[in-house]
């Protein structure tokens, strides 16, 4: 990482020149101080299954980091074929909206709900996926928002058990 002029950390970058961000982060993926103790980020640009993907994110989702599922989600609308980029960037923009609304932002989160509700709409459920029943969800969860939530018991199941 580079240092600013005035000895603040710089803006961190990888091996290509990219700008990333090594600030360490909350469960929520809130930023915390440099040289505090964060929890583990995703990797970003990991090519993974759609199966591995939906896994992956369950199991985030089910420990209360929505923010780093949407991470996972990611990854698979820029890597996966075009026709399922709309699904996935809907799942991620559902991540988005569990995570504002955990953070008790309720105008946020409800609105990145309804809309990746909206967004997941379309699709027939590959991959196993519970589209009817995670758009029931996102709608009903952006309907009774009032003030922060619990990420982890509020998080829906990604597919049909």
């Amino acid at each position: 990482m580079d240092e600013a002029s005035d000895g603040r950390p710089g803006r961190d970058r990888d091996a290509e020149g990219r700008a990333r961000n090594a600030r360490p982060r909350d469960g929520l993926g809130r930023p915390l101080p440099y040289g505090a103790e964060g929890v583990d980020r995703q990797p970003e640009g990991v090519l993974r299954s759609p199966d591995r993907s939906l896994a992956e994110a369950q199991r985030l989702l089910d420990e209360g980091k929505p923010f780093h599922a949407h991470e996972v989600f990611e990854d698979a609308w820029k890597s996966g074929p075009a026709e399922e980029r709309e699904l996935w960037r809907g799942l991620a923009q559902l991540a988005v909206g569990l995570t504002h609304a955990a953070r008790g932002n309720v105008t946020g989160g409800a609105r990145l709900l309804r809309r990746g509700a909206d967004r997941i709409a379309p699709f027939p459920g590959p991959y196993g996926i519970d589209v009817p029943g995670l758009a029931a969800w996102a709608r009903e969860l952006a309907g009774r928002l009032t003030g922060p939530v619990d990420a982890a018991s509020e998080a829906p199941r990604l597919t049909v058990p």
